[in-house]
């Protein structure tokens, strides 16, 4: 199926295309060089296919630190530097009561319920420019 293939693994970070979506699945605990390299491969896959967005799902993570919060917020900055989307989904009640109490907004970021409402989001809309009045605030 030329629409659902696995991109590049990452650690043990799984990366599957879908059409023009790169969808993340983590689980547990992300460490310091598997981010790095995620972060590394999501920023090469999106600039080499010109995917329109990246659909991280998050459900499989008990707790969200500073550091987890960090790598979403720059894995956003870069995907949307190269014309891309990023939307979370799957966000435990636990886990957003503890990115609230941490004071982490994640700029950049949308989020979804669900992975199915994740990719009919970015189905939706597509990636803005500058100058276009669709484009998200900071």
């Amino acid at each position: 199926m030329k629409d659902a293939y696995s991109g590049p693994v990452t650690g043990h970070v799984p990366v599957l295309r879908l059409g023009d979506v790169l969808l993340v699945t983590l689980q547990g605990d992300l460490h310091d060089s598997t981010a790095q390299q995620l972060q590394q491969d999501l920023a090469e896959t999106i600039s080499r296919t010109g995917v329109r967005g990246v659909l991280i799902d998050i459900s499989g993570v008990e707790i969200v630190d500073s550091f987890l919060g960090r790598v979403l917020a720059e894995i956003a900055a870069q995907a949307k530097l190269l014309a891309a989307r990023t939307v979370v989904a799957g966000m435990r009640p636990a886990v957003a009561i503890t990115l609230v109490e941490l004071g982490l907004t994640l700029p950049g970021l949308s989020t979804a319920l669900s992975t199915e409402a994740g990719m009919e989001l970015l189905s939706q809309q597509a990636p803005s420019g500058p100058g276009d009045p669709r484009q998200e605030s900071p």
